[in-house]
């Protein structure tokens, strides 16, 4: 909601994501019972209110906003995991992930998930999960429970695996 209207109407909003609730109901044209209830909703809890501002606790797009990757870091939990992470993505990118590594493109961060079966950090349309080592990979923790790096190198990626089992590496 933030993210696509907030650089576009010139919203307030802070480097590390946060805009007051009183400017994002004006600009929206909802009443807080409205607001209260979408962040409530929302099936990935996107959205961190506290107490008068709220947030995308994750997903944020660089391109005229005014939030940065240090600032965005610094709000987040630094987390070490000791396992495997996962990131969903469709077989048609893998080839190009294999060479290149996960980038965020026009985001700060990449999305992983801390298992194969979460549905954080997870796209909809998921053809192939790829396995991913994040011993050497600084890696945040959102509110929601998403877990973000900057990028992934392609050695860090040690497998991709349909859902349904088969491995492809």
């Amino acid at each position: 909601m933030l993210r696509h209207t907030a650089g576009e109407r010139g919203l307030a909003m802070t480097a590390d994501g946060w805009a007051a609730i009183a400017d994002v109901q004006k600009l929206l044209g909802m009443k807080r019972e409205e607001l209260d209830r979408a962040v409530e909703e929302n099936d990935k809890q996107r959205l961190q209110v506290d107490g008068e501002r709220i947030r995308a606790c994750q997903g944020h797009s660089l391109a005229g906003m005014p939030v940065t990757r240090e600032a965005l870091e610094n709000s987040w939990e630094r987390v070490h995991p000791d396992h495997l992470l996962w990131h969903g993505t469709t077989q048609s990118v893998v080839p190009v992930i294999r060479r290149e590594g996960l980038k965020p493109g026009r985001r700060t961060h990449v999305h992983l998930a801390p298992a194969q079966d979460s549905l954080v950090g997870r796209r909809t349309k998921v053809e192939v999960l790829l396995a991913v080592n994040p011993e050497n990979l600084p890696v945040y923790r959102a509110p929601n429970g998403v877990l973000l790096v900057r990028e992934v190198p392609a050695d860090a990626i040690v497998d991709a695996v349909h859902p349904a089992g088969w491995s492809q590496r």
